[in-house]
């Protein structure tokens, strides 16, 4: 994923899908919002569940040349050709997966809201590094990424960073100085128009 200067989507899956209908709704949102990626967020660590998942998503994302990464999952990533892989576990990883994925995968590190940790992930390798929740949520830890955190991140370190967890539109105008991503997904897949929803945020960067 290469940043710019005025942020950019990167479309994070709702953790369960329905192949029936949600591969025809990313279609429609990435068909009437430029999308930079996708991440493949599911709750389900049943193989098979994760795979079907991925065929039909990676299907709709290439046709339209937008990236493909899932969670956690390295070697399905492999086998299914994404385009890359997104870790929840930091800096721990990275190197590993980088050698089993090659030079030209998306790696990318979810770091919650620790400077230490997206640090590390940076110095292993990664193409992004992922902070939050940005807004409040019962999720997690509890820690929220602040503003400080970012501000210094961009300021201080070249690789990419995305904002994600509990956005609203006061959020997204206050980060989007700050950042190159907004990671966005729970915020619109519940709405009756998930791609007006997801326009109504962008408006606020």
């Amino acid at each position: 994923m290469d940043a710019l200067e005025s942020p950019q989507i990167y479309l994070i899956t709702p953790p369960s899908l329905d192949l029936d209908v949600f591969p025809d709704l990313l279609a429609s949102v990435l068909d009437s919002v430029e999308i930079a990626c996708i991440r493949l967020d599911m709750i389900s660590r049943e193989e098979d569940d994760v795979a079907r998942a991925a065929d039909a998503l990676r299907a709709v994302a290439h046709a339209r040349d937008v990236a493909l990464v899932i969670t956690d999952h390295v070697l399905l990533a492999q086998r299914l050709g994404l385009d890359g892989v997104h870790l929840s576990d930091a800096a721990k990883s990275v190197r590993d997966t980088r050698k089993t994925l090659g030079p030209d995968a998306i790696i990318g590190s979810f770091c919650a809201a620790t400077r230490h940790d997206g640090i590390s992930a940076a110095e292993a390798g990664v193409d992004y590094v992922s902070f939050g929740p940005i807004g409040a949520t019962s999720l997690g830890a509890g820690e929220q990424a602040s503003t400080d955190l970012f501000q210094w991140w961009s300021d201080m370190i070249e690789v990419p960073v995305v904002a994600e967890g509990a956005l609203d539109p006061g959020l997204i105008a206050t980060f989007a100085p700050m950042t190159d991503f907004f990671g966005i997904g729970d915020e619109i897949w519940g709405a009756d128009d998930p791609a007006k929803a997801l326009k109504g945020l962008i408006k606020a960067m």
